[in-house]
């Protein structure tokens, strides 16, 4: 027992750090809540069907034979409207007693109304003629109403139960109805010359070769209905899927780039160059900081770091690359080149240094120690595409992701906050605006970087 309480605890941080859990958990979940939405918009619209129908089914009695003793169908068909709400009431994605229970009301409900004469009619007709009316036929409108919200299992129960009241109820007419003697007696005499229809209409024949096939055809349809149920249930979990996908795309990309590509039928698998803008972020200091620390406070640490990064990367039309450890790299112009890549890089750039100075700020007020970061941008030719074999990774490589990472290692050098390449300023300036964003750089003219035979020139921000 001891062994199970140690391990519980890791195995739950396992589930909550490994990525493919993770992924299976998310998916799960995105179907989850795909399924109640449907079930609840399902419900809503099948009670709202049945408010409809019910009254019209009442004014349509009421015109067909208008006496008070319809009142007892009206009152029934009150009673099913009553039901739906408590339908809609226990309605859940999965199994729930008390929703099955409620639909086998229903049928049970409007099997005794047909089956069953009217206690308040004038007429003493034997029983098997009710019969005649026909009235099965309001089953299809429950049946038709439940493909809205059920599963295709209840629909196909809906089916088999129906079918097996509609004939025990028969068998019960059958087996306790009293026969009218008086009037077999009296069709025999008039129909002598035609026993088919004398059969046809026997007023104390329940008529089970027709009540079967009723049965029979009712459990085709809902057979039928309940198929279709089935393939709509399957396109419900591909649709989560594809919202699943398009999550994981909001991991990374921006909303905006995120609605371009899921209207978009290019592959990102398509290598292509293009000149794109490139930042690296990191903090400084790092491993001296997470030695006074322990690893889940190193965690949370890094998450609020992250968190705060990436959503500015976002804000300003900017894709997530990827994390580095205690730092993560940023595009801008990926995967679709834009008319600001460069400009919207450096107002990121400079938004994280905002960022950080008002999460400082929070930091020393609980006694916390500041947080550092360098920030390294490059504008430049890169390659874009996926890499891998059976992991796919969409990826940027190229000589200006490696020079914006060695210009972020050049912001300790030069005890800055931010370092960009002179190509970045100049696209910058191309694109207008940049009196604003260059505010507070200082030009570094022969800057050696690492790499790179020839030196470069560099802008620098120390202060905002």
């Amino acid at each position: 027992m001891a062994e199970a309480t140690t391990t519980a605890p890791v195995a739950a941080a396992r589930a909550s750090s490994d990525p493919i859990l993770q992924d299976d958990a998310l998916e799960t979940k995105h179907i989850r809540e795909a399924l109640e939405e449907h079930k609840r918009r399902g419900v809503e619209m099948a009670v709202l069907a049945r408010w409809i129908i019910m009254p019209i089914v009442a004014v349509f009695l009421f015109s067909v034979y208008p006496h008070p003793s319809q009142l007892y169908y009206v009152a029934l068909l009150g009673v099913l409207c009553i039901n739906g709400f408590f339908i809609r009431r226990f309605a859940r994605v999965g199994r729930s007693h008390a929703e099955v229970g409620l639909i086998m009301f229903d049928l049970v409900l409007m099997t005794f109304g047909m089956v069953f004469p009217n206690p308040f009619s004038p007429s003493e007709m034997p029983v098997p003629i009710l019969y005649q009316y026909d009235n099965f036929m309001y089953f299809f409108i429950i049946l038709a109403a439940g493909t809205l919200a059920y599963s295709w299992r209840t629909v196909l129960g809906m089916g088999l139960w129906a079918s097996v009241i509609w004939l025990g109820g028969s068998g019960l007419m059958w087996l306790f109805g009293t026969p009218n003697e008086e009037i077999a007696q009296r069709l025999s005499v008039a129909l002598a010359e035609w026993p088919e229809l004398l059969e046809l209409y026997d007023p104390n024949d329940v008529g089970f070769k027709f009540r079967i096939q009723e049965a029979m055809v009712f459990l085709m349809v809902a057979a039928i209905l309940a198929q279709s149920t089935r393939r709509f249930y399957l396109m419900l979990d591909q649709n989560a899927d594809l919202a699943r996908e398009r999550a994981n795309l909001s991991r990374y990309f921006s909303p905006n780039v995120v609605e371009q590509l899921s209207q978009n039928d290019d592959a990102l698998s398509q290598v292509r160059t293009s000149r794109i803008a490139v930042l690296f972020i990191d903090i400084i200091g790092f491993t001296r900081l997470a030695e006074q620390k322990d690893a889940v406070e190193v965690i949370e640490l890094l998450r609020g770091f992250h968190g705060r990064m990436e959503q500015e990367v976002f804000r300003h039309g900017g894709t997530l690359d990827k994390y580095l450890g205690d730092g993560l790299m940023a595009t801008f112009g990926t995967p679709v080149v834009g008319e600001r890549d460069a400009s919207d890089a450096l107002a990121c750039a400079r938004a994280m240094c905002v960022v950080l100075d008002q999460w400082n700020a929070e930091r020393r007020q609980a006694g916390e120690p500041e947080i550092h970061a360098g920030i390294g941008i490059h504008f430049g030719e890169a390659v874009q595409g996926d890499i891998g074999a059976n992991r796919l990774e969409y990826a940027v490589i190229g000589t200006a992701v490696n020079i914006a990472s060695r210009l972020e290692a050049m912001t300790r050098v030069m005890q800055a906050r931010i370092v960009m390449s002179d190509a970045l300023f100049r696209q910058v300036h191309q694109e207008g605006g940049a009196e604003a964003l260059m505010q507070g750089f200082t030009r570094a003219d022969e800057q050696s970087i690492r790499g790179l035979q020839e030196p470069m020139t560099v802008w620098a921000l120390r202060t905002l």
